[in-house]
């Protein structure tokens, strides 16, 4: 294709892209396709000659939209949902056609700058104190896995990035055994080793208990370890538990320990302030991070870490050759040195046009709609024969299980499940919790109504009446 005939396929594309979004609640929202059934449309070797775009679109067309599972869709209900409202979608588009590499601040001004603002705007709006300054990463893990490495220098005294870490103390990292899997990726990376990930018990909410963080620090010097830092959740991905943020500060704190919060989906519902006190006490951390790109509605990729101070993080992860100074600029920010990748985009952009074109009390309004219906839809669950709830809301994601009478519970779960996935009205996933195999819950999609998430609960009806359940293709 020729930069000529831009102009006429953007246009097609865009033409497409409007229809696929107002014909979402037509389609299934789990692609229903088999392992393998792509792949075996796409031919086995690369072309040698140019394809015109009449048959690249029409391929598209035929092969893709089927074998996705459409995120967008207002009946998503898996996972934690990967929002893109439609002006975040046309920033998205322009900084695709500007195609910068928003490495320094020397090789995209605009970036950078629109980055430290806005950064501060949404540190604003989630209620943080001025002192905060920040980055955009691309994901959460990004930023869980730069805090464990400036844990680790920090309390290796800046030598393990020169020396290595041979010769030196084991350290130790403490996290909530409903902490994110990607924090057990970091300890990996960071060399810290994943036994030595240290899973403190919890209470009866499920939040780390401080007493027992304590304990097990002290337990730690004695034997001769070095504690490095501390990873807190809130809005855990499991079942949304959320750490007793200032009582484990505070802890970490006698210690000397490096605090880093991870709220990468309940981070957004903190631009509401009467839900705040899931994080009381964030203030004192080191290190948060959240992901517009969840429950925000930002395209995806964009995560926001907040650093209380980021000369660490720059001490650990920055290094500036020759060829990467901004000669005549001293006193600019080259937000590569805050991060891993040296390339960046310009992820800033979908922000100043989301939060420009909705402005934050739509968006407050939307997060307690979604945590609205939730509860209400959580209530009718909750009354449907054999069904039972796991764990209440936590904002807006709550767990249950189907259990009827005379099956174990776990396999009446598992194939409940499956039958709703198969269905294609709805989609939801599963978590083990205590034990259980149950179904998680979680309404976050951007554009849904409370019908949506209503019919969530006629489906799971519809589903396990005996007329509907013996025609079922799901095996018992």
């Amino acid at each position: 294709m020729k930069r000529k005939d831009y102009y006429r396929w953007a246009e097609r594309a865009a033409r497409w892209g409007a229809d696929y979004l107002a014909t979402l609640r037509e389609r299934p929202v789990r692609a229903q396709t088999a392992p393998g059934d792509i792949t075996n449309m796409l031919p086995a070797e690369p072309p040698e000659e140019p394809v015109d775009m009449e048959t690249i679109f029409a391929d598209f067309e035929r092969i893709v939209p089927d074998g996705m599972t459409h995120w967008q869709h207002p009946r998503f209900f898996a996972y934690f949902n990967a929002n893109a409202a439609p002006a975040s979608m046309i920033a998205e588009n322009l900084t695709a056609v500007m195609a910068a590499q928003c490495m320094l601040w020397q090789t995209s001004p605009a970036a950078t700058e629109m980055e430290t603002r806005m950064v501060d705007w949404m540190r604003q709006a989630l209620g943080l104190p001025e002192g905060f300054q920040g980055v955009i990463q691309e994901s959460a893990t990004s930023a869980n896995v730069s805090a464990l490495l400036t844990m680790r220098e920090r309390a290796l005294g800046w030598r393990g990035n020169d020396s290595g870490m041979a010769g030196e103390k084991q350290l130790r990292v403490y996290a909530s055994p409903e902490t994110h899997s990607s924090v057990d990726k970091a300890v990996r990376i960071a060399g810290i080793g994943q036994q030595h990930l240290v899973k403190v018990p919890t209470d009866e909410s499920w939040a780390l208990n401080p007493d027992a963080l304590r304990r097990a620090i002290e337990a730690d010097h004695a034997a001769g370890y070095l504690p490095a830092g501390v990873v807190l959740c809130v809005g855990g991905t499991s079942i949304g538990a959320s750490d007793h943020v200032r009582e484990t500060i505070e802890v970490a704190r006698e210690h000397d320990l490096y605090v880093h919060v991870d709220a990468a989906w309940a981070g957004s519902a903190m631009i509401c302030p009467e839900v705040r006190e899931l994080w009381e006490g964030v203030e004192a951390a080191d290190s948060i991070v959240f992901n517009p790109h969840k429950w925000l509605g930002a395209q995806f990729d964009c995560s926001i870490q907040f650093l209380a101070d980021p000369e660490p993080q720059v001490r650990t992860l920055g290094i500036r050759p020759d060829y990467l100074q901004t000669l005549g600029q001293s006193e600019v920010t080259n937000y590569s040195e805050w991060t891993i990748p040296l390339g960046r985009r310009f992820r800033a952009l979908k922000l100043w046009f989301l939060l420009r074109a909705h402005g934050l009390e739509d968006l407050r309004q939307r997060i307690r709609n979604h945590i609205a219906w939730a509860e209400e839809a959580a209530a009718s669950i909750a009354a449907l024969d054999s069904f039972r709830l796991t764990t209440d809301c936590h904002l807006s994601l709550f767990t249950f299980q189907y259990a009827p009478d005379g099956e174990n519970a776990n396999d009446a779960t598992e194939r409940l499940l499956r039958a709703v996935n198969d269905d294609g009205r709805i989609y939801l996933t599963q978590t083990m919790h205590e034990g259980q195999f149950v179904i998680r819950f979680q309404v976050g999609q951007f554009d849904c109504q409370r019908e949506d998430v209503l019919l969530a609960v006629d489906v799971l009806r519809e589903l396990t009446n005996a007329e509907a359940w013996g025609q079922s293709q799901v095996p018992k």
